[in-house]
């Protein structure tokens, strides 16, 4: 016990001080597009290569749909003009599909819209994960927020093992044909009222899945989400921001 102890104090305090501190992020961070709309030309030469068809063309510009954006980089390392960069904006989710679409607009991050969530789960939010036929990419920077580093537990956020305990499903993958029936039993078997997160462009919009015979191109056309986490995966910090904004508490 005294070994313990003494490791203990030894390791002092690892968790990080975030929503309070901005999170460090490692130099390649891929965040939230940005779109110089004076350079931008509308040449098509970004959308062309985009493999998820995320590039999207709004009042004569381009604009990229986050809900299905890999944050690859290939638009930018095309675009000629130098009119696309992939910034350092980690607050990327959005609470409704719309609030998704990045232009050339300065970005203001929506706040909680759902007061009966925020009534409900506020304080303490339970959420049963479902793995939808996901790569386990979101799967494992989701249960990143388990560890000491993060530890979302401090903001009454806990993962359960049954959908019978929980408030809230969230939702990885493209959800495969596979796994349809036990998305549809999870949610079912839920207690009243019950909310949605989608996680990762796969469950957002399909991701590079989309179209498949064998997917149903994300959650909702199945599930109306109600708080759209982008990324490929997302990043911890993303997702955990996007829950905490949810519950009313940024």
């Amino acid at each position: 016990m005294w070994n313990s102890l003494k490791a203990r104090l030894r390791q002092g305090y690892r968790t990080g001080k975030f929503p309070a501190v901005p999170p460090v992020l490692p130099d390649r961070f891929a965040g939230r597009p940005e779109i110089d709309l004076d350079k931008c030309t509308n040449c098509g030469q970004c959308r062309a290569v985009c493999p998820t068809k995320a590039v999207l063309e709004l009042n004569g510009k381009a604009a990229i749909d986050t809900g299905k954006c890999l944050f690859c980089g290939r638009c930018v390392e095309t675009c000629s003009a130098k009119a696309v960069t992939l910034g350092k904006e980690y607050r990327l989710s959005a609470m409704t599909r719309n609030n998704l679409i990045a232009g050339g607009k300065p970005y203001t991050p929506e706040k909680a819209i759902d007061r009966k969530f925020v009534d409900f789960c506020g304080k303490s939010l339970k959420i049963r994960q479902v793995s939808a036929g996901g790569c386990a990419g979101c799967e494992l920077d989701f249960n990143v927020l388990n560890t000491l580093a993060w530890d979302m537990g401090r903001f009454g956020i806990q993962v359960v093992a049954s959908p019978r305990h929980a408030d809230c499903i969230l939702v990885t993958g493209p959800v495969s044909e596979n796994m349809l029936a036990a998305l549809k039993k999870s949610y079912d078997a839920a207690p009243r009222p019950v909310w949605v997160i989608a996680c990762g462009c796969c469950a957002i919009s399909g991701g590079i899945f989309a179209g498949s015979p064998v997917c149903h191109d994300g959650v909702e056309k199945i599930l109306k989400p109600d708080l759209y986490v982008p990324g490929c995966p997302p990043h911890p910090a993303t997702l955990l921001e996007g829950i905490l904004r949810l519950m009313g508490k940024k």
